[in-house]
Order: C-alpha cells, then structure tokens, then sequence
C-alpha cells in the first residue's frame, strides 16, 4: 500500500494506493493515530489509486471515523472506483461517510 500524506489548510489528505486488506491495513490505521496524536481533526481519504478494500480495510474507516468523532472532528472519502462503490454500498457506508467524486469536490466539503 503507498500511502501519501498532505496537508491542504486543516484538512490532511491521505492519497492512498494498492491494496487495503489485512496485510496493508495496520499501515493506514497507524498513520491515522499519529495524525490524530498530532491534534488534527479534519481528515480526507483520496482512494484514486486503491484498487480493492476487504472487511479489514473498511474496519480501519470505521476505527478512523469514530477517534475523530470523539474529538469533533470529520472523515470525509473521494475517487472510490466504481467497483468497490459497490462495497461500500453493501456494508452502509455510503450512509456513514460523505464520499465525494474528486478530491476537490471533498475538499470543499470542510470549507
């Protein structure tokens, strides 16, 4: 998994890219806890370059969305490939997450 992190005002963006399954998960779930030790509390996922999620991937959204919940802060997802849409639709959560179809669009989901 290639994982690039940004920073876009108060906003950190995650591109992420390959994989996200029980291999490659710990790797994003670590980032997103020393983002949060870091105090931030706005943070976008970009999976323009990610080409499949499991169970476990979705499981680190999920731990991702509600440590910033507890802070008052907002996870927002954008460029999810049509074929895993589906994934997220299956398991709700396109009820859960906003999910925007670029990066831009997302951004302007914070302002």
């Amino acid at each position: 998994m290639q994982l690039v992190e940004k920073d876009n005002g108060e906003v950190t963006v995650l591109e992420l890219g390959g994989r996200l399954d029980s291999n490659t998960s710990k790797v994003l779930e670590d980032k997103v806890m020393d983002i949060l030790g870091q105090g931030k509390k706005k943070m976008l996922m970009d999976f323009q370059g990610v080409d499949y999620i499991n169970s476990t991937g979705l499981r680190v959204l999920l731990l991702a969305l509600q440590q910033l919940k507890k802070v008052s802060g907002q996870l927002v997802l954008c460029s999810i490939k049509d074929y895993m849409k589906e994934v997220f639709e299956i398991s709700g959560y396109t009820e859960i997450f906003p999910i925007y179809p670029s990066q831009e669009e997302a951004l302007t989901h914070f302002a």
